[in-house]
């Protein structure tokens, strides 16, 4: 047995020889990422949700770290920070929407939370005027479809479907099974708005999700009597980019709006499905008057950003981001939601990766470009910390050649029979059959990448699971290398899976597979000084559909 382990130490060591291993890549070690875990994911810490002092405890950790190791300061004035503002809404007196008919003789006021409400992120202010259907409401250039490519919306209120077309087809342009970020709501008002919308009404696309729905529950969901524990964020630079009302309606009031068009509400969905989009449809004889009255309030927020400077002058302005995220879910009362695989343990990777950079740089051994170690935070809540980077970013998207993303990579996946709607779209597994495996996703957006980490993994031996690029699960916009593909930077996400103690009290520190998590540790190590010390850069290259 001891012969067999020398020979495999022999030959793994030969193997990282023959790719000139990264400086400092057995330092490493299980022991250390073991010991920061249990300090991140400890009940003292309380789940680290957003906007806690935990939260900032878990900020001011990863800080500090940054600093004693050596790292160049990323934020702006010498600051390892990078500062951005969440939002939340709460709704206010003054919501009020009338329909009308087209000679104003008549008219239907609605109720609140059973016919329509606002939307969170919706402006506040008063709308009125003629109503158009327009398909999903999606502008997409890069996909060759605009709802809005004919007939005129100005001053107009909008009605749109929720989702995207073609949602369930694996070909389509919309990002196959994985919906797309086009398809957003705030996006939707956004695009309603440039072509001069008035106002925005969406509602559930029925020909797609056929079925009795609960709009009042759905109203609640949005509108909660009592404070939800955890509050709903958005990104304030979003929030800000909305100047119209906009408001959810029952699929019963807008069948009461397309009556008059000759159409049903299943049939302009249908029509909405085709290629490239629709063409506006008015509803005539109806005329909408929308006031809505919501309350924002502004949330400070924060990203850990430190760097190590590249040696080669042409190359050192552009940047390789490695990343994580430090936040999870809080705690509910004596219930801590620890957070230690998600993501703990690609937070600790990211300590670990980062103090190898630093050893080296201390010794005289940088790579050509240079290296920015990122904390985001706030992704449980949407991916908001890596959303406001790609908003404000420090080094130009531009000058990002690739993204290194590791969120939950501490656990073997295991899909259990019964596991419900979170592990939607996964085939059944066990956690022993993954003793060995990580997923990598965004391998379909540049094969330049996935040909990296392939080599990369020689002398490492892990399974390499590339599967869920295109897969009802959402899994590859779930994390945080989602924002920067969306801007066209080459990006992967390192994951082992989701398991039973996903979102729950039991994702703790003593159930980590430390020796793997050391593993894949130093594979993302590799992978991004090869990255960072090549001549050329990875292609953003999506697979077309």
């Amino acid at each position: 047995m001891k012969r067999t382990i020398l020979l495999l130490a022999l030959l793994s060591t030969a193997a990282l020889t023959a790719q000139e291993q990264a400086p400092e890549n057995d330092s490493i070690r299980q022991s250390d990422l073991r010991a920061d875990l249990f300090f991140l994911a400890s009940d003292a810490m309380q789940g680290r949700l957003a906007d806690t002092p935990e939260n900032r405890l878990a900020a001011e950790f990863i800080k500090s770290r940054f600093e004693r190791m050596g790292l160049t300061p990323a934020g702006p004035n010498g600051s390892f920070y990078h500062q951005y503002n969440l939002m939340t809404a709460s709704l206010a007196e003054g919501n009020e929407l009338l329909i009308a008919s087209g000679t104003g003789e008549s008219q239907r006021s609605l109720r609140l939370r059973q016919d329509y409400y606002p939307l969170n992120f919706s402006a506040s202010g008063q709308a009125r005027g003629d109503v158009v259907f327009a398909g999903f409401g999606i502008v997409s250039p890069e996909r060759g479809h605009d709802d809005y490519s004919s007939g005129s919306v100005d001053g107009k209120v909008v009605v749109v479907l929720n989702h995207e077309p073609g949602e369930r087809d694996p070909e389509s342009v919309f990002d196959g099974l994985v919906t797309s970020h086009a398809s957003g709501a705030i996006r939707k008002a956004v695009y309603a708005q440039e072509h001069g919308a008035a106002a925005l009404l969406i509602v559930t696309d029925a020909h797609n999700h056929p079925g009795p729905g609960n709009f009042q529950a759905q109203a609640r969901g949005t509108w909660p009597a009592e404070p939800r524990r955890v509050p709903r964020y958005t990104l304030s630079a979003w929030m800000d980019e909305v100047r119209i009302p906009v408001a959810q309606i029952s699929p019963a009031v807008a069948e009461a709006l397309v009556g008059g068009s000759g159409y049903t509400l299943d049939e302009l969905g249908a029509m909405a499905e085709a290629d490239g989009g629709v063409a506006p449809i008015p509803l005539v004889g109806q005329r909408i008057e929308l006031g809505t009255a919501v309350d924002r309030r502004v949330v400070p927020d924060r990203n850990v950003v430190g760097m190590v400077e590249g040696s080669d002058p042409d190359l050192a302005d552009e940047v390789v981001i490695i990343c994580a995220h430090y936040d999870h879910d809080g705690a509910d009362g004596t219930r801590v939601f620890a957070g230690a695989d998600d993501d703990g343990s690609g937070t600790v990777a990211l300590l670990e990766i980062a103090e190898a950079y630093a050893r080296a740089a201390a010794n005289g051994q940088r790579p050509r470009r240079s290296v920015l170690f990122a904390a985001w935070n706030s992704e449980e809540r949407g991916l908001l910390g890596a959303w406001a980077y790609t908003e404000d970013p420090i080094v130009p998207l531009a000058r990002t050649a690739a993204v290194l993303n590791m969120d939950m990579v501490g656990r073997n996946e295991e899909v259990p029979v019964g596991g419900g709607r979170r592990f939607r779209g996964l085939e059944l597994q066990t956690a022993e059959s993954n003793n060995n495996s990580v997923n990598i996703m965004g391998y379909t957006y540049s094969p330049d990448l996935r040909n990296e980490v392939e080599e990369a993994n020689e002398p490492y031996g892990l399974r390499l699971k590339m599967d869920y690029d295109n897969n009802p699960s959402n899994l590859l916009r779930r994390s945080d290398q989602w924002p920067f593909l969306q801007n066209r930077v080459p990006a992967l996400f390192f994951h082992t899976g989701l398991h039973p103690d996903y979102h729950t009290p039991y994702d703790r520190p003593e159930k980590i597979n430390y020796p793997k998590l050391e593993t894949i540790a130093r594979l993302v190590h590799q992978v991004s000084w090869n990255l960072a010390d090549s001549p050329v850069r990875p292609r953003y290259a999506p697979v077309s559909r």
